[in-house]
């Protein structure tokens, strides 16, 4: 059974967004819906120093709007679905990372340096491999999180050659329907 919602629309959330070793990022994002298994939040501008890339394509550039879904539970994985910032959907892309404490306002999660993209063309890729191994190579990850980490990247993989990742869900709030349910 689901947890009961804890979140309205309108909510801010700040997560505190850990890359070992010691980078933290703060995320401000507005609530749009809670499922009580997942919370979809809405960034409107995504604030980067310079635009996300795959394979020479961009998928999220500063001021970008962003859709995330964020799972409750033993769940090592969020969802975004990226954008340009004229608005134009270029796919979703998840973030491979610890389990996100939600404590009220506050959300923690450590990043695990693994993500998996799948284009609005349904190119499927697992990246950022070479950071992953960099980071198991220098102590950064403890033997049991790489593992977990790697299992869990090449499981979405995985379920997106097959059709079953990304969730319906993340199809169903495209940009328009999280813009509509915050005004």
């Amino acid at each position: 059974m689901p947890p009961d919602p804890a979140y309205a629309p309108g909510d801010t959330v700040r997560i505190h967004y850990t890359r070992p070793p010691d980078r933290v990022q703060l995320f401000e994002q507005a609530v749009v819906h809670d499922a009580g298994l997942f919370v979809v939040t809405y960034l409107p501008a995504a604030q980067l120093k310079k635009p996300v890339m795959v394979e020479g394509r961009v998928v999220l550039e500063p001021g970008a709007p962003v859709v995330w879904f964020t799972y409750r539970g033993d769940v090592w994985h969020d969802v975004g679905r990226f954008h340009l910032a004229d608005g134009t959907f270029t796919g979703v892309y998840a973030n491979v990372l610890t389990p996100v404490e939600m404590e009220g306002t506050r959300w923690d999660t450590t990043d695990l340096y693994l993500d998996v993209w799948r284009g609005a063309d349904g190119e499927i890729q697992l990246l950022d491999r070479d950071e992953f191994d960099e980071a198991v190579g220098a102590g950064l990850l403890t033997p049991a999180v790489a593992e977990r980490a790697f299992t869990e990247g090449e499981r979405l993989v995985q379920g997106a050659r097959q059709g079953a990742w990304p969730p319906a869900h993340v199809d169903e709030w495209t940009l328009e329907r999280a813009r509509t349910e915050l005004r």
